[in-house]
């Protein structure tokens, strides 16, 4: 993406809602408590479901944020997860490892440098694309699209990531709804065909599991 990172503009209002709420779920703009949790779960669906006994699987937390996730996955004694965060934030990076220094996190932009960044079991990408703040619809599709790319070819297994639902009684400007059929069509010709899609825990928005292998069955 070209014209100066226009998703800029995205990383300077999640450093201004942790500077305004601090280490809380308002710091990283989720606006209702009782609603986190749904999320996390739904994202660690991405490898619950098909692993029932997780060996250490190597997770990375792609906009990691504070490391919420973590905390989740401690919390509800997720056994078998090698866990990782990645975000663009250095004040976020910094927090996280403030918090957690046993682990593994990394600040860096994946469209400048994903090189270095090492290959997962399952991504997940909780929050990281269901805002684009000032840009314009097709701005955010080309990040969300790139994106994309780098972060599935870095996992061995599977992503999930969520998105703003178009089946809402209204929409702000300020989020990302896009149509199931248009991020259906990309994955399917870019990056599998191997794909889910989840809108079945009360919010609104919609999450996608896309996989490497179909599910086996028997």
């Amino acid at each position: 993406m070209s014209n100066e990172k226009k998703y800029n503009t995205i990383i300077k209002h999640y450093e201004d809602c942790l500077d305004k709420h601090g280490d809380t779920h308002l710091g990283v703009d989720w606006p209702k408590a009782e609603d986190v949790n749904k999320r996390y779960r739904v994202m660690c669906d991405l490898f619950l479901h098909r692993e029932k006994n997780l060996k250490h699987a190597k997770l990375l937390d792609f906009g990691c944020g504070a490391a919420h996730l973590l905390e989740y996955i401690q919390r509800e004694e997720i056994s078998g997860i090698a866990y990782s965060g990645l975000d663009i934030s250095e004040k976020f990076v910094a927090l996280s490892k403030k918090k957690f220094p046993q682990q593994n996190f990394y600040c860096l932009d994946i469209l400048e440098n994903s090189g270095s960044l090492p290959i997962y079991d399952y991504i997940v990408a909780n929050g990281a694309f269901t805002e684009k703040r000032d840009l314009s619809y097709e701005e955010m599709f080309i990040y969300l699209c790139s994106a994309l790319k780098i972060i599935f070819a870095k996992a061995e297994k599977g992503i999930a990531f969520n998105l703003m639902s178009k089946h809402v009684n209204w929409e702000r400007e300020d989020l990302f709804h896009v149509p199931f059929d248009e991020i259906a069509s990309f994955i399917s010709k870019e990056l599998s065909r191997n794909f889910v899609f989840r809108s079945d825990y009360g919010l609104y928005e919609y999450t996608v599991y896309v996989y490497k292998q179909p599910e086996l069955n028997g």
